[in-house]
């Protein structure tokens, strides 16, 4: 059964106030329940204003000109205010002390509970229960400060998920993090997508985790998409990323180089498990 359709972007453009060129340049993009999403493109491609329309940031809370529409669970984003569309979409920013703002760990999770009116009792047992979700119950009462980079972004997680989202969206959300704080990010997505069922949009750089768990990649470039498909269809296309400055996975660049000197490849591998079970069948031309 093909999932439902969960975000409709329909000839989405977007100019931000005094901007010279379009932000979003007539984007098409459906997201359905249960994908995950990685968006990928060099800086300035549009990522990051991709994301905040996903939440209706864009149009409500920037300053700038759109046209086309996005649907989210059948609400259009301009007509819907941001808090409403919070309970549907989770954001999580690149760097998590832009969102921390409360004394104790408890009160952070609690915030967006409390600006749309959770009873008391309910809203302990959704911070208990999002707090459990990404390894922080026991730490309620510390200070956002005093976590690691890493427990400091799950936290910002926590946050979004007490909301009880239905898209999680995450915008490079490991880019300010040591190699183990990534991995607890990328562990909690992971287990959010397959455990819950949960639709992650995230923005990333680590090419190698995004082809093992996503199941679409999204290529921008001057705020457009130019290529949409699985990771084995996205990565193969090594000139077209080249040129827009998008690195492919190890594996796949030397699969790209020894081809180039005359090893025929099928498929190109995009991990080093595929590229494993490649090997004894490669040969040369």
């Amino acid at each position: 059964m093909t999932a439902r359709p969960l975000i409709t972007i329909e000839n989405l453009g977007y100019q931000y106030a005094l901007a010279d060129t379009l932000a979003l340049d007539n984007i098409n993009l459906t997201i359905h329940e249960g994908e995950y999403i990685a968006v990928v493109g060099a800086a300035g491609a549009g990522k990051t204003s991709l994301c905040l329309s996903l939440n209706g940031i864009i149009p409500h809370m920037m300053m700038g000109g759109m046209v086309g529409r996005v649907l989210v669970d059948g609400q259009n984003t301009e007509e819907t205010q941001v808090r409403e569309l919070a309970r549907v979409v989770g954001f999580v920013f690149d760097n998590p002390e832009f969102q921390l703002s409360q004394m104790t760990v408890m009160e952070e999770v609690a915030l967006g509970l409390e600006n749309v009116g959770v009873p008391r009792d309910e809203m302990l047992e959704r911070i208990d229960e999002a707090l459990a979700v990404v390894g922080l119950r026991g730490f309620e009462h510390r200070s956002p400060m005093a976590l690691s980079g890493g427990q400091q972004q799950r936290l910002a997680i926590a946050s979004a998920l007490a909301m009880y989202p239905r898209v999680l969206v995450l915008d490079e959300p490991t880019s300010n993090l040591d190699p183990i704080g990534k991995e607890e990010v990328f562990a909690v997505t992971t287990r959010l997508n397959r455990e819950r069922g949960m639709t992650v949009v995230i923005v990333e750089h680590e090419v190698e985790v995004i082809a093992a768990y996503a199941d679409r990649i999204i290529v921008m470039d001057g705020g457009k998409i130019v290529l949409a498909g699985a990771p084995a269809e996205v990565f193969s296309q090594v000139g077209v990323l080249e040129k827009v400055g998008v690195r492919v996975p190890q594996v796949t660049e030397l699969a790209y180089q020894l081809e180039r000197r005359g090893f025929a490849f099928g498929d190109y591998p995009v991990t080093l498990e595929q590229a494993l079970q490649l090997l004894p069948e490669v040969s040369h031309g």
